[in-house]
């Protein structure tokens, strides 16, 4: 190889150090100085639109730009380039989404607040969705209006009772309404047995309406698990829907022999009020705790690898980018190649967004890190190393990039725009919404975005 593409190929990687710097030392500011989640909102949303200004300048304007021009910035079909381009960018969206969630799987997701806060969520989701399920099987709660169904979830307390356990006493008052969803419970009455209760049945109804004491004592054959509604909350409950009061009275009537008779009409009942149910319910969008970060790292050995494998999935696209960028720019100077010099082949506007984008990252995942109780010293080393990777990568991009035919560069750098952006969409600007303010993060991710411009300037 020529000694002209090596010494191209070494500024690469000066290049991806410099875009990658900021990993390190956004890791130290952190570390160091524990800023307040606001600052580093503002910081991830201005990093953002920084990074939004770099791929559409850097990647996207020159192939786009082509089209009107009829000359493509790889010397190629323009059309041909527009097409390869597009269809690289869906393919980097559809893969980082596919590895990001298979790293997330293993822990990856407590690199940041936003993977985290989408973990949890998702986990509360599933949770509260089966929750939803259970109740459907039961026709005394089919009748509380889905409006209500937040309600609903909040009142309910989940309950276990073991082998023998007294669930409820005769002649004793009840203080819960209790739902069974799994195991039998046996009921007595004087010491005598006069049957079993078990999935779908409920106890407590008649003494709570009543206030008359437990004509029975019911006790776990087997473990039985179900979920509650205390006494207070029974009311509330009953006040709250006039629907689900009529229900009690009619289940304290008539109890359950009627409703045997249905069983086909209850299914049928209980599905179509799940689903309404789940439409109806809102899960929030809480930042998840210490001690549900602490929780989630120990479910997950693997959490520290899978983390470092995240962030290096968030990097790896910029670093084929800068060394394809430089490749592409040596090429449209090909007659004066030989007199440029360093300071002349820097992207400025490439090189600051992702530099700009960078800092924020390293330092709102660095804080997670130290929260969950990682040394200051495996933090940062992990960041150096990625800076490292970057540096590496971006010289491994520039030689790839020339044994390259350019309509599959610009493949190639559609498949890095798409991974980007779809990576500024899905953790960037939602680490930045849910820590901080909207309008400031909205003003600061304008303000990146046009900081990356005016570095156009230097070019």
């Amino acid at each position: 190889m020529e000694g002209s593409s090596w010494l191209y190929a070494t500024w690469a990687i000066l290049l991806g150090a410099l875009s990658a710097v900021s990993l390190p030392l956004g890791s130290l500011v952190g570390l160091r100085t524990n800023p307040r989640p606001f600052y580093i909102s503002i910081l991830a949303a201005f990093g953002a639109g920084a990074l939004i200004a770099a791929l559409s300048v850097e990647l996207v304007a020159p192939t786009v730009a082509a089209l009107e021009h009829k000359a493509a910035p790889h010397h190629g079909d323009p059309l041909t380039s527009f097409y390869a381009l597009v269809m690289g960018a869906i393919l980097g969206g559809i893969l980082f989404i596919v590895l990001d969630q298979v790293v997330n799987a293993h822990g990856g997701f407590l690199r940041k607040t936003a993977t985290a806060v989408e973990f949890f969520q998702s986990a509360k989701r599933r949770r509260l969705q089966k929750l939803l399920v259970d109740l459907s099987r039961f026709p005394l709660l089919q009748s509380v209006p889905t409006n209500h169904i937040n309600s609903l979830i909040g009142l309910v307390r989940p309950v276990s009772y073991h082998p023998n356990e007294v669930i409820a006493r005769q002649g004793h008052g009840a203080e819960s309404l209790l739902f069974i969803l799994e195991g039998t419970a046996s009921a007595s009455r004087d010491g005598r047995h006069v049957g079993l209760a078990g999935v779908g049945d409920v106890l407590g109804a008649v003494p709570l309406l009543t206030g008359l004491p437990s004509p029975g004592t019911v006790t776990a054959q087997e473990e039985v698990k179900g979920v509650t509604l205390s006494r207070t909350d029974f009311e509330r409950l009953r006040k709250l829907s006039p629907e689900f009061d009529q229900a009690c009275r009619d289940l304290a009537g008539q109890r359950l022999e009627l409703l045997e008779q249905h069983v086909s009409t209850q299914h049928e009942q209980a599905v179509s009020w799940a689903r309404s149910a789940a439409r109806a319910l809102r899960t929030g969008t809480d930042i998840p705790t210490a001690t549900d970060l602490h929780r989630a790292r120990q479910e997950h050995g693997g959490a520290p690898l899978a983390i470092w494998l995240g962030i290096l999935i968030d990097g790896v696209p910029e670093s084929f980018v800068i060394g394809a960028g430089l490749l592409v720019f040596l090429q449209a100077r090909a007659g004066a190649a030989g007199d440029l010099t360093f300071m002349e082949v820097i992207p400025f506007t490439l090189i600051a967004g992702l530099f700009l984008s960078n800092f924020p990252e390293a330092l709102s995942s660095s804080v997670n890190m130290r929260h969950l109780g990682w040394s200051r010293k495996r933090i940062f080393l992990m960041w150096f190393s990625l800076m490292v990777i970057t540096a590496l990568g971006a010289g491994l991009g520039y030689l790839l990039a020339g044994a390259l035919h350019h309509a599959w560069l610009v493949f190639a750098e559609g498949l890095a725009a798409g991974a980007m952006l779809t990576m500024i969409a899905a953790a960037m600007i939602p680490e930045a919404v849910h820590i901080g303010n909207s309008s400031a993060v909205g003003l600061s991710t304008l303000g990146g975005f046009l900081a990356a411009i005016l570095f156009k300037l230097l070019e």
